[in-house]
């Protein structure tokens, strides 16, 4: 699977990003089976429980204008070393994505790591539909 774009789209994303509480800048891109590319960043507040990560920002956006079939998605942050999606966002992924789709982590020095959501997420909260 190609990651180039993805990877592009993800580092544009965190120069969006609004975290002025933690000066941690991620990024994300997902990537719908149909191609479409949606985007997203960190989104911080200052009562943090309102704080919506990148990755949930890309697939509230992709089901909010209809997508339900997700690839893959590429994250990068301030971080040397790749970030992992929060328990939270993973779950959100075991909600819309197969357990094969792709999770591409990078650091922001090149450094990454891919896994699929099955390997992250070996007991996913998933009701069968």
């Amino acid at each position: 699977m190609e990651f180039a774009e993805l990877i592009q789209k993800a580092k544009e994303a965190k120069e969006q990003a609004y975290a002025p509480y933690s000066g941690f800048h991620v990024g994300a891109a997902l990537r719908c089976k149909d191609g479409t590319i949606f985007t997203g960043c960190n989104i911080e507040n200052s009562a943090y429980g309102p704080t919506n990560c990148a990755e949930r920002t890309a697939i509230f956006k992709a089901v909010s204008e209809g997508f339900r079939e997700f690839e893959a998605i590429a994250i990068i942050s301030d971080s040397k070393q790749p970030t992992a999606p929060c328990g939270v966002c993973r779950q959100v992924m075991a909600e819309f994505c197969s357990r094969d789709f792709q999770v591409l982590m990078l650091g922001c020095e090149g450094i990454q790591r891919t896994a699929s959501l099955g390997e992250l997420l070996p007991y996913a909260f998933s009701l069968e539909k």
